[in-house]
């Protein structure tokens, strides 16, 4: 039989409220995020800290300005040249990963999890998460929110106050409820993954 956390990482429905392991693991990453939103802003040593042992990847470079709220904190994965600004908030019950030089602006929101449309379900406290996934060299405007099992391709620009409720494909700016493209940037695709 398979746990809820189980459950949860495989992207079915799972009990979010009453699960005793999910719950411990919320308020161990909440305690974890409040240190960090304590520490001061000049004592990055302290801050970074912190950030490693919360997310589950980290490559070298990061900047997270307090204050930031996540769920686990062991499903974000972040690139190198990593930036994000003043509150923002990753509901990480399914992976959530970022490419190199990914640049996040204030009260942006990156939300894996949803719920049921049944009510009685709901009520149950299930829920689901599907990843998130975003590019290298992707900019976020202000006031995002990226929902559950979006992937931003790479090079892309996100205008401010956008709902990203689909996938974006790489080399665009998009804006808008629901964020669509708005215009290509480049024909190239400098996405390439290493091999």
């Amino acid at each position: 039989m398979m746990s809820e956390k189980e459950k949860m990482l495989s992207g079915q429905l799972y009990d979010a409220n009453y699960d005793e392991q999910l719950i411990a693991e919320r308020n161990q990453c909440k305690d974890l995020c409040f240190e960090f939103n304590q520490i001061k802003p000049s004592d990055i040593k302290a801050q970074q800290k912190v950030i490693r042992a919360l997310f589950g990847q980290i490559k070298s470079t990061f900047t997270i300005t307090a204050p930031f709220w996540c769920d686990y904190g062991y499903n974000i994965e972040i690139g190198d040249n990593f930036y994000t600004n003043h509150h923002c908030t990753i509901l990480d019950a399914a992976k959530v990963t970022f490419g190199n030089n990914v640049f996040i602006a204030p009260n942006c929101g990156f939300y894996t999890s949803g719920h049921p449309v049944d009510a009685e379900k709901r009520n149950q406290g299930l829920e689901y998460a599907y990843p998130i996934t975003v590019g290298d060299n992707v900019w976020i405007g202000a006031g995002v929110s990226v929902l559950p099992g979006v992937t931003i391709g790479c090079n892309s620009i996100i205008g401010a106050g956008s709902i990203v409720n689909r996938d974006i494909p790489a080399n665009v700016v998009a804006a808008g409820n629901p964020c669509r493209e708005v215009r290509s940037i480049a024909d190239v695709d400098s996405c390439a993954k290493d091999k």
